[in-house]
């Protein structure tokens, strides 16, 4: 399985691109997020909606990119000590560093993320489930996961992590605690106790076998 490409915000027209995407999340928090028009968005920014245009296709394209930054979060630099991090504690840093990206603005996010699940939208939900799995890998990246894709091992921890991805998104989204200490706490649970069932994942010996692997 071949990696997905993550898209570079400092090429050249991703000065103007992130003022877009702020100004509709900004916009967003003021009127909802199905309320907010490019053209109101451009006519803020003292842009020509053309230029607009030419990077956003739509208002899903300016979620696509809001969704973008969870993953330059998931990937920025990791401290010297990373890789001898315990596999567990690896995963969760990375995890949450997605949902830390949006955490200013959860309200509006999960807006962006039930507007391309609506049922009608059904241009939005082939794009949501691959949108999905390129997340789960690059999670697998960013916390160094061993695994090569393809072999069993990665399969089955891609599986688990995008069941423990979901799971934490519906916990996130409802989770007004102070920094986040409910779903802290939930990702928290859930690596420990896939770690304790390491010795149940069929097939695998527990030596081998990853936390996220045995949440499955």
């Amino acid at each position: 399985m071949s990696m997905i490409a993550v898209h570079d915000s400092s090429t050249t027209d991703g000065s103007y691109a992130d003022q877009v995407v702020d100004e509709a999340v900004r916009q967003a928090e003021e009127k909802g997020w199905e309320a907010v028009r490019l053209t109101e968005v451009a006519h803020a920014l003292e842009l020509p909606m053309s230029l607009v245009l030419k990077r956003f296709r739509d208002l899903d394209a300016v979620a696509n990119a809001w969704f973008q930054r969870g993953l330059q979060a998931m990937l920025a630099e990791k401290p010297d000590t990373f890789e001898d991090w315990p596999e567990r504690v690896r995963i969760e840093h990375c995890l949450l560093a997605w949902f830390d990206a949006f955490a200013a603005h959860r309200r509006v996010t999960v807006q962006m993320l039930r507007t391309k699940a609506h049922l009608p939208h059904l241009h939005t939900w082939v794009p949501m489930a691959f949108d999905l799995s390129r997340t789960v890998q690059w999670l697998r990246e960013a916390a160094q996961l061993e695994a090569r894709y393809g072999t069993r091992r990665a399969q089955v921890e891609e599986v688990a992590l995008t069941s423990l991805f979901l799971a934490t998104l519906a916990v996130w989204s409802r989770d007004v605690s102070d920094g986040q200490r409910r779903t802290r706490q939930f990702v928290e649970r859930r690596l420990k106790r896939g770690e304790s069932c390491m010795k149940w994942v069929p097939g695998m010996k527990r030596k081998a076998a990853s936390p996220a692997s045995a949440s499955l």
